[in-house]
């Protein structure tokens, strides 16, 4: 485990700016494989609250902590939380948000699909 990485500071408006930013990225990315019949993956949306309701019942929870400035994933496979550093939504080991979601995602729904920050 390496040291907790230096969060990049952001305004209140900045951190949702780029929250609300992130979770519309998800939500246009798992409306595109549902258009596309590659999975399907059901999403529900509350604010910054998203729940991923997969193949076979599991879920993963994507939820926005404002007061710490973080974004957490909850999946079968454990949880993480996530501070933007120098751009990028990474976890305290240094692990990029989009990768770890990709992951996890894949495991959960038994195949390989992939989110990209861009």
């Amino acid at each position: 485990m390496t040291a907790s990485l230096a969060a990049t500071p952001l305004s209140d408006i900045d951190y949702q700016t780029k929250t609300r930013a992130l979770l519309d990225r998800v939500e246009a990315t798992i409306d595109g494989w549902l258009d596309a019949d590659v999975v399907d993956i059901d999403t529900h949306r509350t604010g910054g609250l998203m729940e991923l309701s997969l193949p076979g019942g599991s879920k993963i929870v994507l939820n926005t902590q404002p007061p710490l400035q973080e974004v957490w994933l909850a999946a079968r496979g454990g949880g993480f939380h996530f501070r933007y550093v120098d751009g990028r939504w990474l976890e305290r080991e240094g692990r990029e948000f989009h990768a770890l979601l990709s992951e996890h995602v894949s495991a959960q729904a038994g195949q390989a699909l992939q989110f990209t920050s861009a």
